[in-house]
């Protein structure tokens, strides 16, 4: 079996990008690690310890992770001026690069990481934590030796038409942070992954996150109605995740263990079209 590690910003980042892809890795067998670089919190973590560390793990055990692991860095925020950073840890942003890609390293290192999983270079929608988790992960790739590097996205068309009925249906939901050159076009996805099944478990992850699900951030009302809906039609909205293909040089597709769940979908005329070529057949015929 393999060993998949996957590197957010925040918790409940793990959700809505690769919550299935996750769920799904651990259903079969395959080990699933969580790291993310910050606890989700702006200020100094209260004595009792960080509520959204403690939903984090929730969200893990919903998601069938093995592990969760926190790099020490705090929350930077995202707009606007970059605050201090709180008196018990750095911003992430204010950290120094290589010394985060050496604490993410020496997870993969331990862990034998068969694959990292991270964010594309805009960072999803530019958030400037996300963007220096693309940064860092690609270093701790390389330092590590993980030669298989996927990138967790998004298609822009797609995310684009969606806004534009969200707007046509006057929902409550604020999305003024993501523009059209957010996330990736379709020529450069790699792999669509088909979580429908997992419907249930990225919603019970999604569910732990309950601070953010009640608070008054822009995302809430859209968790709640997430929440809100059944199973199977959850499983409607978001029932693909995609990657990019970040691969370090002397790297391939992912692991034989992993083809299955790693599908190739990459669109016509992508400079990922093919990639899974090499494939055995069989395992390209594989149906998610």
């Amino acid at each position: 079996m393999a060993t998949v590690v996957a590197f957010h910003a925040h918790p409940d980042d793990e959700v809505l990008m690769t919550g299935g892809t996750l769920a799904r890795a651990a259903a079969e067998g395959h080990r699933v690690v969580l790291v993310v670089a910050t606890d989700g919190v702006l200020d100094e973590v209260p004595a009792g310890g960080s509520v959204r560390i403690a939903e984090l793990r929730a969200s893990a055990a919903a998601l069938g992770a093995a592990r969760v692991v926190h790099l020490g860095y705090a929350d930077s925020g995202n707009g606007g001026t970059l605050l201090p950073d709180p008196a018990d840890r750095p911003r992430f942003v204010r950290a120094d690069p290589a010394e985060a890609a050496g604490r993410l390293a020496d997870v993969l290192r331990e862990e034998r990481a068969d694959v990292l999983l991270g964010y594309d270079a805009n960072g999803g929608y530019g958030h400037r934590d996300h963007v220096r988790v693309h940064e860092v992960g690609r270093a701790a790739a390389e330092s590590a030796g993980v030669r298989t590097v996927l990138e967790a996205t998004v298609p822009r068309d797609l995310l684009v038409r969606g806004l534009r009925v969200v707007d046509r249906l006057r929902l409550p939901i604020r999305h003024d942070a993501i523009v059209e050159d957010a996330y990736s076009p379709r020529s450069a996805i790699a792999y669509r992954v088909n979580v429908r099944r997992y419907a249930r478990q990225k919603q019970a992850a999604l569910a732990a996150h309950r601070s953010q699900v009640r608070g008054g951030g822009r995302l809430a009302p859209l968790l709640r109605l997430l929440l809100r809906l059944p199973a199977p039609v959850f499983g409607l909205i978001l029932g693909y995740e995609w990657f990019t293909d970040a691969s370090l040089p002397g790297g391939s597709a992912p692991p034989a263990e992993l083809t299955a769940l790693f599908r190739g979908s990459a669109a016509p005329g992508s400079t990922s079209a093919g990639k899974t070529s090499a494939l055995p057949v069989a395992l390209r015929q594989t149906t998610p």
